[in-house]
């Protein structure tokens, strides 16, 4: 019988705190796609651990995103939205997967490369292994799209080299997951260095707008965006700062920049500024009033966090099964 739905698998990471860019990239995009796909958004605790966390504030964290999803828009009841640590099957396939991936393959991840440069004293074998977690997250649930960044094509592309590496061993087991193309979210950069993107790693607290900013907050760090000498509101790459201001104003707006570019002709960079502010708080001030109301719900939180930890379980158990029989471990008696 043939899936209903194609399956789609995304995660964020529950450490930092999410920003602007993150919800206009991607979250924003994700309420939206379980009118066509069967979604799976994990809360990717386990590969969080690969730098160094504070326990409790890594629990808070994973509890505050969740929250967040549901939130943003995103209806727990037609999504499975999980902590990954809540589902043994992750750790045990990446195991097995691990043992279908090879060190060079590993070995040419440029992430690694960078994680280990910013981590020197804490390079460990997690941190290298991280793609096969990734791949286990993507193949447990049969996957068929991924949205992924431009920083994550490399990892998909293992992943899709271990599906077929296995398939082509012990026959159809895996779906080999394709990269999702729909309709791509703003790519917001960095308020003070427009070439780099907005992260929740940034170290300048004025780079990025975190999604529980306070409305005055918000308004600041718009208001000391940086932009340039030339005092014109133009769309173009020449004029990053400007136009990063333009793409945040039109995320939220929902405004196309050629729109939005006739409405602040003739006006300077100060009343760009202070528009994309008013702008961006007008979006996250209901979600963040929402964030508000869920917290204060915990029996509500806590059923979401039981009910869909089952649902994802049940799901990645049918493929752990299949997988544990074909590299011949001995069947569970039951």
């Amino acid at each position: 019988m043939e899936k209903e739905k194609k399956v789609l698998f995304s995660g964020m990471q529950a450490t930092g705190n999410l920003t602007l860019g993150n919800y206009l990239g991607a979250l924003k995009n994700w309420v939206t796609l379980s009118d066509e796909y069967e979604c799976y958004y994990s809360v990717v605790d386990m590969h969080s651990i690969t730098v160094r966390q504070d326990p409790a504030v890594l629990r808070k964290r994973a509890r505050a995103l969740l929250t967040l999803y549901i939130a943003a828009g995103i209806d727990p009841e037609k999504n499975c939205i999980y902590y990954q640590s809540h589902v043994s099957g992750h750790a045990e396939l990446a195991w097995i997967l691990n043992c279908f991936t090879y060190m060079g393959e590993l070995n040419r991840m440029t992430q690694f490369k960078d994680k280990a440069s910013k981590h020197a004293d804490n390079i460990n074998a997690g941190l290298f292994t991280y793609p096969v977690l990734m791949a286990a997250d993507i193949l447990l649930y049969q996957a068929d799209v991924v949205p992924v960044g431009i920083d994550q094509m490399q990892h998909l592309e293992l992943t899709r080299d271990i599906a077929q590496r296995f398939n082509a061993i012990y026959g159809d087991v895996f779906t080999v997951p394709e990269a999702y193309i729909g309709k791509v979210g703003a790519k917001i950069m960095s308020l003070q260095d427009p070439t780099r993107k907005m992260s929740k790693s940034d170290e300048n607290p004025n780079a990025s707008i975190y999604l529980m900013d306070d409305p005055d907050t918000i308004r600041r760090k718009c208001k000391r965006a940086v932009t340039d000498s030339e005092a014109q509101i133009l769309y173009r790459p020449e004029q990053p700062g400007v136009k990063n201001l333009l793409d945040i104003y039109c995320a939220c707006t929902n405004k196309t920049p050629e729109e939005a570019v006739r409405e602040f002709d003739g006006c300077g960079y100060g009343q760009l500024k202070e528009a994309v502010g008013e702008a961006v708080v007008g979006v996250l001030s209901p979600l963040q009033q929402r964030v508000r109301e869920l917290e204060k719900d915990k029996a509500y939180i806590d059923g979401v966090i039981k009910m869909n930890a089952e649902k994802a379980a049940y799901t990645a158990n049918k493929t752990l099964r299949k997988v544990q029989k074909k590299v011949g471990f001995p069947e569970r008696i039951r």
